[in-house]
């Protein structure tokens, strides 16, 4: 009996070594699972933190008020385009024309501040028409049924020749004060551009977190046709994300010609791949469903940065095109694409 009673301790015993090292290794798992997670869920404010430090290695003059300053002048019109680009992104569509309106904005408020038409009319005019080549680009996706590449390349290509006809000749120079002050002067001793980006970016936030519009966009780029199915309004909504963009890129080229003071058809080329990189860096699926405007205006100011990085190292802009498509890929690989997904699956079945 005394030796029975003894081995049942022992095995006892052994059990529950066994069951403390079990438990052991799973910890250790959850919590390498809980680091991995943390690490991609804030993946943005990471690389935020290691280009600002790589930026004050490789340059003296990266932290300095003034190149801070540009840095966040320059970042408030691609931030506002990746907003625009972000809303049709995440209905699964994408638009190639955002440059091309950039450039129209600034030609049509140069003529028209030119022939004498006050600021806000001027202003005004510009946003009603990249609104309405926005709008165009809609039409011929939900009803052309045309894919969104195609229609918005022939977008790109109209804007921009339109720009050119509408300039007639050699850049317009802008001199009025007035407009110059309100979209590229300061209030407070904070950059005007810097707080129009931030008021554009926490009401498309607002909008898309909390009204039934952004949930309608977030349906539509899950799965658009169980979205009509449920009786959601799929044509209106992709519409009306194709003419917000236009909208928005017309009011960063109000921006960008007050800050150049001048307009040109030239000006805002790549600002599309700018914007599209800026709403994938920040964590958008192309597919569409996925994203948020905060995050794309993170990506924006990574895209801003690494730039103004490249420019204080003398980089030409060639290879700066190519840092550009590099970091498309690896976000689209690591952040908006399957690596995430399937990173956890295999941690949750390892841990299984």
């Amino acid at each position: 009996m005394e030796m029975q009673s003894y081995n049942i301790v022992v095995v006892e015993e052994k059990y529950m070594e066994i069951a403390a090292e079990k438990h052991a290794l799973e910890f250790k798992s959850s919590m390498v699972g809980k680091a991995l997670k943390s690490l991609v869920t804030n993946y943005l404010l990471i690389v935020l933190i290691a280009i600002i430090v790589l930026g004050s290695i490789l340059s003296p003059y990266f932290l300095t008020s003034r190149n801070v300053g540009n840095v966040l002048t320059f970042a408030a019109v691609v931030s506002i385009i990746a907003v625009g680009q972000f809303f049709v992104i995440v209905t699964g569509g994408i638009d190639l024309s955002v440059g091309s309106m950039v450039a129209l904005s600034t030609v049509i408020a140069a003529v028209s501040m030119k022939g004498g038409t006050s600021p806000f009319i001027a202003s005004l005019l510009a946003l009603l028409v990249t609104g309405a080549v926005g709008g165009i680009a809609g039409l011929l996706v939900v009803k052309a049924k045309i894919a969104p590449f195609v229609a918005t390349l022939a977008m790109m290509s109209i804007a921009r020749g339109t720009s050119y006809l509408v300039q007639i000749g050699s850049l317009i120079s802008i001199d009025d004060e007035g407009f110059i002050h309100f979209f590229a002067g300061k209030t407070a001793g904070i950059s005007n551009p810097v707080i129009i980006f931030v008021l554009v970016m926490l009401v498309s936030a607002f909008f898309m977190k909390y009204s039934t519009y952004g949930r309608r966009l977030y349906a539509i780029g899950g799965n658009a046709e169980a979205a009509r199915l449920s009786g959601l309004s799929v044509d209106t909504s992709i519409f009306s994300v194709y003419l917000l963009n236009g909208l928005l890129a017309g009011l960063a080229g109000l921006i960008l010609a007050a800050q150049l003071t001048q307009g040109s058809s030239l000006l805002a080329q790549g600002y599309e791949l700018d914007a599209i990189a800026a709403v994938v860096v920040g964590g958008a699926a192309l597919s569409g469903g996925s994203g948020n405007p905060i995050k794309a205006v993170a990506g924006g100011l990574i895209i801003a940065i690494l730039g103004n990085i490249m420019n204080l190292m003398t980089i030409p802009s060639e290879p700066q095109q190519v840092v550009k498509g590099v970091l498309i890929i690896i976000a689209v690989v690591f952040i908006g694409g399957e690596f995430k997904p399937t990173l956890f699956k295999k941690r949750q079945k390892n841990s299984a």
